[in-house]
Formats: structure tokens, C-alpha cells, sequence
């Protein structure tokens, strides 16, 4: 029988957590769904610690060859999904064991013209434990339409409807837009989120149910700085695919967000430090 829900991971490089990943997905109180993971040609030993997980029935291990960037692993697990409603969750982050029910009950609930519904999410350093909690939404309540989403997601500078994990689609609207939108990489998620919720509307489950990992490896000035160009380009890119709905005074108070939002998490990542270490966030502080 096909599954309600499809749980996809692109896993690269993600030997340190996968194994809490998929460890979270499968405890959730909702059962029926499948996990599908892929991992895309690592380099460490991901697809070894995996393969703990391959006997139970719910799991499909794949495996995406090199290259492509993160569409190449994010399109595979997504167009291998059966389910009528889709999450991804990268190999780094963990949802929290009512996520799955919560959300299917939201997305019923909101009929369905209802496209996308997101949650608010934690904030957890490199061993897992929470240092920010409830994070996103940023007035974003109940059930609204797609496009004064996207208005309100602009004007806010940053990515209020949160990273994938926070996020459940109708995989036939994510497969109408041709799925996963990497025109700017590092807005994968958000620009994904745009195309969909121009065809239909969000709703809101006002509650922590995902909890995203910050790491070392999403800190430089020079990461920071390219972060901060494809932000402006996806504020413009929005406003040209909903001219309507944003305007460019709403892409300009995006934009100034945007630059202070880049500078509090170089601070934020500054002050966390080794925190963001795995094999260094266990130690005692001293």
C-alpha cells in the first residue's frame, strides 16, 4: 500500500548525524509514511552507517553519482517518493516525534488548496542540544495566502517558513514546478517554496516540531557575503514572478533585513564557536 507521507534525505557528508537523522524520523507518532534516503557519492562514511537502517521495511537506501550540486540529491529523493504529501530533511537535522501528525492534521485541516504548511524549529549546536528555541515564523499564523506569504517572507530579510525539515508539501505541487528551484543555491529552499506557494496558499502550525543544526561549515566571510547577494537576487526574483503581491519597496526592506540578518549570525556564530564542532561540543566549557 502506498504511504500517506514521503520522508526524503539527501545525505551528503553527513556521517556525524545521519544515524540521529533517520533515528528521529522513524520514532514519529505517525506511521504511515516511508523514508527514502539517498546519498550523493560522500566522501566520509554515510553510506556505511546507513546501512543499519536497511533492513526495516519503511526505509529505501539509494544512492544519487556525483556532481549536480544539492538539486542533483534533493530531485532524486523527491521524484522517488510516493506519498501524497513530501518533507525533506537534510542529513543533519532532526524533527521532533509529533511533526509528522501535526502537519498532516494541518494540511487536512486547511483543505486542499492548502500547497505547503511549516512549523517553527529549535535551534541546536553540534551535540544537539538547543540553544535557540521556536525560531522562524515571523508573524506568520494560521492559514494565509500563498502569495501574501511570499510578500511577507521578502519583507522579512530572511527565511521565516524555515529550512526543508520545517516544511511539508503536496508532492504534486512540488513535481508542477519542476521540482527543487536552485537558481540561487543557497535559497534551494525558499525559492522552491516561492514557486509552489504562487499556485496555492500556507498554513501554520505555531509550534517548535523540527530541530535545524547549526555547523561550522555554514560560517565564512565569504560564504556570508555570497548569501547575502542571493538573497537580493531571490527578493527580485519574487517581486518579477509576483509584481502584484511585492513590491519593490517591499524588496528594498528586504534587503536591508537581509544585511542586518548577515550580520547577527556572524555574530551569533562567532559566540558559538566551538559549539558548532561535534567532537568539540561535548567538551566542558572552561
Amino acid at each position: 500500500m502506498t504511504p500517506r507521507v514521503s520522508v526524503v534525505v539527501p545525505a551528503y557528508n553527513n556521517a556525524e548525524y545521519i544515524e540521529a537523522t533517520l533515528e528521529s524520523v522513524l520514532a514519529q507518532t505517525y506511521t504511515d509514511f516511508e523514508l527514502v534516503v539517498s546519498d550523493h557519492a560522500s566522501t566520509d562514511d554515510t553510506w556505511e552507517r546507513l546501512q543499519r537502517f536497511a533492513a526495516d521495511p519503511r526505509v529505501r537506501l539509494l544512492t544519487t553519482p556525483a556532481g549536480g550540486g544539492a538539486r542533483a540529491n534533493w530531485d532524486r529523493v523527491s521524484k522517488e517518493a510516493t506519498g501524497e504529501l513530501l518533507k525533506l530533511v537534510c542529513g543533519d537535522d532532526l524533527l521532533y516525534p509529533t511533526m509528522l501528525e501535526r502537519q498532516v492534521e494541518a494540511l487536512d485541516a486547511a483543505g486542499e488548496g492548502t500547497l505547503v504548511v511549516t512549523s517553527s524549529r529549535d535551534l541546536v549546536d553540534g551535540r544537539g542540544k538547543v540553544f535557540l528555541r521556536a525560531r522562524g515564523l515571523q508573524g506568520l499564523s494560521g492559514r494565509m495566502s500563498g502569495r501574501a506569504a511570499l510578500r511577507a517572507v521578502v519583507r522579512s530579510g530572511s527565511n521565516p517558513l524555515g529550512e526543508p525539515a520545517c516544511v511539508m508539501f503536496r508532492r504534486a505541487a512540488l513535481e508542477a514546478v519542476g521540482w527543487w528551484d536552485d537558481t540561487y543555491p543557497y535559497y534551494i529552499d525558499a525559492g522552491t517554496y516561492a514557486q509552489v506557494l504562487l499556485r496555492g496558499d500556507l498554513t501554520v502550525v505555531d509550534e517548535p516540531l523540527a530541530a535545524f543544526r547549526v555547523s561550522a561549515s555554514q560560517w565564512s566571510v565569504r560564504l556570508m557575503r555570497q548569501q547575502l547577494e542571493q538573497a537580493e537576487g531571490f527578493h527580485r526574483r519574487v517581486h518579477t514572478l509576483a509584481p502584484e503581491s511585492v513590491t519593490p519597496a517591499d524588496v528594498r526592506r528586504g534587503n536591508v533585513l537581509a544585511r542586518v540578518a548577515a550580520a547577527q549570525r556572524r555574530l551569533a556564530y562567532a559566540w558559538l564557536g566551538s559549539r558548532m564542532h561535534p567532537e568539540k561540543a561535548s567538551a566542558p566549557a572552561s
